[in-house]
């Protein structure tokens, strides 16, 4: 069995994935995480960076849904700022959110991925729903305590799965 905490594809960052390649395989779906990963964690509004890489996804193909596990509605103002649709209280690691963000944008399995900065979170809930899970290092080392406390047993399992 899969250990659901083991990414399929590692990126320093977003910028570094290249999307063209993933769309030549087939996927044209992207799942993406917002907090650390396309801009500082905690941001109430896009970066210059975040609006670079939508643009990079769009511009390869790929039709894009934010999912947050933030329960506010900082994340749907987020998306609607970038343009694309939003799932907030996605409940990652659980697989609610990602199928909801799915339906949304109508995608299936076979043609999404799902890029995040946490392994508890992110590749947990992307592999549990059977999509090609990509982590990328966090954006910036700035972050709530409770993200801080899960850092130390995800550098852990980075170790023992050397990634």
């Amino acid at each position: 069995m899969k250990n659901i905490f083991r990414p399929a594809m590692c990126a320093k960052k977003v910028s570094d994935i290249d999307f063209g390649d993933l769309y030549s395989k087939g996927y044209r779906y992207a799942l993406l995480d917002f907090d650390n990963t396309l801009a500082p964690d905690h941001y109430t509004e896009p970066i210059d960076y975040s609006y670079e890489m939508v643009e990079k996804m769009q511009k390869a193909g790929f039709s894009l849904c934010l999912v947050s596990n933030a329960k506010s509605d900082r994340s749907k103002k987020i998306a609607e700022m970038l343009k694309i649709p939003c799932v907030s209280y996605a409940n990652k690691p659980g697989t609610s959110g990602v199928f909801k963000a799915m339906d949304l944008i109508g995608a299936d399995k076979e043609k999404t991925i799902m890029i995040g900065d946490q392994v508890f979170t992110d590749v947990a809930a992307a592999n549990k729903a059977g999509i090609f899970s990509i982590f990328v290092e966090r954006y910036s080392k700035k972050e709530v305590f409770y993200v801080v406390l899960k850092r130390f047993p995800e550098w852990i399992l980075r170790k023992i799965f050397r990634f």
